[in-house]
């Protein structure tokens, strides 16, 4: 998906940035199942579409 950085221009890139950007999006990881049960225990009653 995303284009490989060479391992000296990330490390320049860091050098001046940091490492602060993440290596993938939270689009690309799975999702966190303690964060996905959160939002299945916190969902508004509208959105139950017939769900107990």
């Amino acid at each position: 998906m995303g284009r490989e950085l060479d391992p000296e221009r990330r490390r320049k890139i860091d050098e001046i940035f940091g490492d602060v950007l993440p290596d993938t999006t939270s689009d690309e990881r799975e999702p966190d199942p303690e964060q996905e049960d959160w939002y299945q225990r916190n969902k508004p009653p509208h959105h139950l579409d017939g769900e107990g």
